[in-house]
């Protein structure tokens, strides 16, 4: 017989729990009993990307416990795994003891070398601290060509030449393309910045405290992705004086601005790149000059027509990050993207594709931003676990403490639509244990920074993504809202829009067509989120059935007791055997206890905030 049992998501286990910061000790223990001698039983670690492991030997404790410390002298991943020799009749016989298929830490399994997997251990140099007004609040994205005209009669600013501007606000988005699939006319609906200063008070009354906002400077398209000048406002949102004052007008109302940093790439028709002659003369330009101070920033392959591009999108030529002359406008001390835009009041910015950007990049954005009298927010968009990224065959150091505040949690999002679906690709256990290993692979404080969203500009609506069912639109709600991080409405959301992937997933916003039951829902978890610090602080401990999800959040002070009915049963939740993860105080009993006799048909939930005793 041999019984081996490990955990990395209870302290008895390993302690402590997740990440650790650089030199801080981590205790391992392994339950273990056999039948036959036990010849040795180790803890094997090695380095990211190394093969050699060192080898910890674990030592009896307690009755069955044997224990290893291991102190990581240096941030960055770390994997581990338990090698077992033991003497089995005339031979030794070697054993392994790995994570679980999935990778996601927990229980794990006895397997061969061949099919270990191993566990991860992050380790940090510094912890990502963030602001409360961040860490505590509710964000709201905006796309500010789709959210309000503040013009007077809703003049549209600077029109444009080789575009065209929808006459309604209720008009579908559309784009023009060309035989190759490429587009080749914009549509602009007319948002602007005096539109969003005009809107600030029913983002009051909705409850947000801060705002990140898509693209804002001059660009060719509606989306602005494609930056032609980082130094100036697109004149279809408006002025730089425009821009002063939403940021005057938000702080007054206790409300903090993210911009979108587009730092990868910039639009073909750029005062950098300029294709086309379309806003610059053919003196202006590395495609048009071979002696512009800019052509070194860009990689041709045949100059002027054939050139790096991001993932091959024709007009967005990728830059050399590693260019000093684009470093210092991006991040300088003067005349510079972040230190002009802050110095006007921006309190934050999110990397747009932060994996094609050099981690060093990141790093001096990053210092950058420490330079100013108050702490900025820096995050970045990443669709995948940040802690274990690869991108370009170089592992990302984001969550490390030099580098990213947070990230996008676009995990998250995969796998509450997942919990949500009416055919699920994985079981309510296997997504609860995808959503745990973020805790456990993240440091803390880079937890809580995760900018949770149901949708964004990229992705279809979270109304479209749940069929249009208004029970299950609840649902997506609450686990936004319960689960750690900070929650971010994509713009609309809230008042019931709906539609594909893009384009259709840009609609204007319905003034006048807004769904207050939707609204009102929203807002009540808002003021819920605001008000209870057990939701923005408090621990997480998920719980499964067959059927069900049970979320604990936990302070010292509270706990927030919530559980949700996936299947198309009823079910009595004093009657379900919940199967708890990351509960090392067994609160998992207050689900059965406070809810007894609570009867919950199909996509119902029941929520409860109670004080500790």
């Amino acid at each position: 017989m041999l019984d081996i049992r490990y955990n990395s998501w209870l302290e008895k286990y390993k302690k402590p729990f997740g990440a650790v910061q650089a030199k801080q000790p981590v205790t391992i223990n392994l339950r273990l009993v056999i039948e036959q001698p036990l010849l040795s039983v180790e803890l094997m670690v090695h380095p990211d990307r190394q093969m050699t492991s060192e080898n910890y030997p674990l030592h009896l404790v307690a009755a069955g416990i044997y224990q290893a410390t291991f102190t990581p002298t240096k941030a960055g991943l770390y994997y581990y795994y338990f090698k077992i020799v033991i003497q089995h009749d005339d031979q030794q016989a070697v054993y392994f003891y790995g994570a679980a298929d999935d990778g996601f830490g927990g229980p794990g399994r006895l397997t061969t070398i061949d099919n270990l997997k191993s566990y991860q251990l992050t380790c940090y140099q510094k912890p990502a601290v963030s602001p409360e007004w961040y860490r505590n609040g509710v964000f709201y994205q905006i796309f500010p060509d789709r959210f309000y005209n503040g013009n007077p009669n809703g003049e549209i600013n600077a029109r444009r030449k080789n575009t065209f501007i929808y006459a309604t606000p209720e008009d579908t988005p559309y784009y023009i393309k060309n035989q190759a699939g490429e587009v080749v006319r914009w549509d602009f609906f007319g948002g602007n910045l005096q539109g969003i200063i005009a809107k600030i008070p029913y983002l009051k009354k909705l409850g947000i405290t801060g705002i990140y906002l898509n693209p804002i400077f001059f660009a060719s398209s509606s989306h602005r992705y494609d930056t032609n000048d980082y130094l100036k406002i697109d004149p279809i949102l408006g002025t730089e004086a425009d821009f002063k004052e939403l940021t005057q007008q938000l702080h007054q109302a206790g409300m903090h601005l993210i911009l979108d940093g587009v730092f990868n790439h910039v639009g073909k028709d750029s005062k950098y790149f300029n294709a086309q002659q379309l806003f610059y003369g053919a003196d202006q330009g590395a495609a048009q000059d071979p002696h512009s101070p800019y052509r070194d920033w860009f990689d041709f392959e045949n100059y002027p027509t054939d050139y790096e591009s991001w993932w091959g999108v024709k007009d967005l030529p990728r830059v050399n990050k590693n260019q000093p002359a684009f470093r210092q406008l991006i991040y300088g001390t003067e005349n510079s993207v972040i230190q002009k835009w802050t110095d006007l009041g921006v309190d934050g910015w999110r990397l747009d594709v932060a994996d094609e950007l050099p981690d060093d990049f990141i790093q001096k954005i990053h210092q950058r931003l420490q330079e100013f009298s108050t702490k900025k927010v820096l995050l970045g968009e990443v669709w995948e676990d940040a802690s274990n990224k690869i991108a370009y065959n170089q592992r990302k150091n984001y969550p490390l403490g030099d580098e990213l505040d947070g990230v996008m949690n676009y995990p998250l999002r995969h796998c509450l639509l997942d919990l949500l679906a009416y055919r699920p690709t994985r079981s309510t256990a296997q997504n609860a244990r995808e959503i745990m290993s973020l805790q456990e692979n993240y440091p803390p404080e880079f937890y809580y920074n995760s900018l949770n969203n149901l949708g964004t500009h990229d992705t279809e609506r979270i109304f479209t993504a749940v069929g249009e069912d208004r029970a299950r639109l609840k649902l997506a709600w609450d686990l936004l809202f319960m689960l750690p991080g900070v929650p971010c409405i994509y713009y609309g959301d809230e008042a019931g829009m709906k539609g594909g992937k893009d384009p259709l997933n840009r609609g204007f916003f319905p003034w006048n067509k807004i769904d207050q039951t939707i609204f009102a829902y929203v807002h009540r978890w808002i003021e819920r989120r605001k008000t209870q610090t057990v939701l923005q602080q408090g621990n997480l401990i998920l719980g499964t059935t067959a059927s069900c999800l049970a979320i604990i959040r936990s302070t010292p002070e509270q706990l927030a007791l919530y559980v949700v009915n996936l299947s198309a049963q009823q079910q009595q939740l004093d009657q379900l055997d919940f199967e708890f993860i990351h509960d090392d105080q067994d609160l998992g009993e207050f689900i059965t206890t406070e809810f007894v006799d609570f009867k919950l048909v199909p996509s119902e939930s029941c929520f409860k905030v109670i004080k500790r005793v």
